[in-house]
Order: structure tokens, then C-alpha cells, then sequence
């Protein structure tokens, strides 16, 4: 019997939490078609299903992937189209490390019929998990909130200029969820000085967030894209920091209880 894609902890709250990036693992079917380099998945978003771990306490469903972003891009649109218009991108089946380079040997790249084949195979169970997770808690209590949460290297010129705040919440431009949640999650990134932030900045919501934020249905969706350097250490092997750690928990503790606690 074929292993799960995903996890999936229904909790008893209208939170559920996603991470699409924080899956490791590459089919050993597949391992020859990648470079050296890749098969370490350098670009995952390491140690969130951790560093949530309290959302399920406080009640939040959560879904986490077994597979890695190098094999499919959960947070990308099955028919490829990119996030960012005009900016760098990686695509469904990502071909490029986030630093620009090829993350396959020569000529190993999926061709449409292999990229086909990991859409059904881990893409759609993934995302029918969360529709039908969000339509249960929105049949429960009116309402439904997805999290999507991320994280990323604060310094990476191939995707931006610069330095990346240490919080890069995403609300679609205010499309993804009603005013007043997004104007109280803000707050929460207003009343506390130990951490920059920015909403609707360079990251303003991949495609789940685009996608299942229907506040007019009553299904509300944001994201956070975290720097690792407020948790962990940005260089290989990427240990968590737990001092690090333990100083942003409070914040993301805000912004669970604030999203378990909204009501529309």
C-alpha cells in the first residue's frame, strides 16, 4: 500500500494550517534525475510543523506534506502559470534552486507527462485535503480560516532585491480575507518591536492563499513568509535556534489566537 502524500489533524476551531513547503523527501525512482546538491533540499521551509506544533493544542487543524517542493510546488497553480509577473519564479515542478541554478542533471528535467503524473499524484490530493477540510470546519462554525504558512532565506538576489522583512504576511492585497481580520492580524505585527514586518509586500499570497481566499463565501486565506534567521540558522545544515525560536513563538502565538479567535 502506497504511503500518504500528507498528514492531515482536524482540530475543533475554524483554523487550519498549511505547510506546503516543509516536506523533505525526494522517491528514491526519482533521486538520479536531480543534482547532487538538490537531494539535500536546501529551499525547504524547515522545522514549521515544530514550530506550530502549540496551534494544534489551542485547536487548529493542520496539513503538512510528506514531499518535498523540488518534486511539486504545492503552492503553485496546476497549470503553471506564475505567482510574481515579473520576477523571478520557480514552477510547479521547480527546475531551479532559489538561487538560480539547475536543481536537475542534463536532460532530466519532467517533461508535461511526468509533470502530469505528480499533479495527480501529490498535488490534488493536497489540495482536495483542503477543500474538503475547509468546507467540514465552515459546515461546523460558519466560517473558515486558512493559514499558509511559510518561510524563506532572507537574503536571496534571484528572487528579490535586498533584505526580506523577518514577517512578510500576504493577504492577496486584501482579496484573500475580510478587512477586519487582516486589519487584526496587522495589529499584532504593529504591537510588537522585536521583529520587522510588512503586508502585501514582495510576498503577497501563493496560489492557496489566492486560490481558497473567498471571503464573500465565507472561507477567509493568508500567508506568512517568516525569514529563517528569526528561528533558525540560514546556513547548512539549518539546525534550529532554539533561543531564536523561542523569541518569535510569542508572536505566531498572536497571530493563532487571533485567527482561531476572529469571528466575520
Amino acid at each position: 500500500m502506497a504511503e500518504p502524500v500528507f498528514s492531515l489533524h482536524q482540530g475543533s476551531t475554524p483554523l487550519l494550517i498549511s505547510l506546503p513547503h516543509v516536506g523533505t523527501q525526494i522517491p528514491s525512482e526519482q533521486t538520479r534525475h536531480y543534482t547532487e546538491r538538490a537531494l539535500r533540499v536546501e529551499d525547504t521551509d524547515w522545522h514549521l510543523e515544530a514550530l506550530y506544533a502549540f496551534a494544534k493544542d489551542l485547536g487548529a487543524s493542520m496539513i503538512v506534506p510528506r514531499y518535498s517542493r523540488y518534486l511539486i510546488d504545492l503552492n503553485r497553480p496546476s497549470d503553471n502559470t506564475p505567482m510574481y509577473a515579473g520576477a523571478n519564479n520557480t514552477e510547479l515542478c521547480p527546475t531551479r534552486f532559489f538561487t538560480g541554478e539547475p536543481l536537475y542533471q542534463n536532460g532530466m528535467a519532467p517533461d508535461a507527462t511526468e509533470i502530469a503524473r505528480r499533479t495527480t499524484t501529490y498535488w490534488q490530493p493536497y489540495r482536495s485535503a483542503i477543500d474538503a477540510e475547509l468546507t467540514r470546519i465552515q459546515a461546523a462554525h460558519g466560517h473558515a480560516v486558512l493559514f499558509d504558512g511559510h518561510s524563506i532565506q532572507s537574503e536571496l538576489p534571484w528572487l528579490f532585491e535586498g533584505t526580506l522583512p523577518d514577517l512578510n504576511l500576504g493577504t492577496a492585497e486584501g482579496k484573500s480575507a475580510a478587512p477586519s481580520l487582516c486589519a487584526a492580524l496587522t495589529e499584532v505585527l504593529q504591537s510588537q518591536s522585536d521583529f520587522t514586518h510588512v503586508v502585501d509586500g514582495r510576498f503577497k499570497g501563493g496560489h492557496i492563499t489566492r486560490h481558497y481566499g473567498r471571503p464573500a463565501a465565507g472561507w477567509h486565506a493568508v500567508q506568512l513568509e517568516m525569514c529563517w534567521k528569526c528561528y533558525m540558522a540560514e546556513q547548512p545544515p539549518y539546525a534550529i535556534d532554539p533561543a531564536r525560536a523561542q523569541r518569535v513563538t510569542p508572536v505566531l502565538r498572536a497571530l493563532v489566537h487571533t485567527l482561531i479567535g476572529w469571528r466575520p
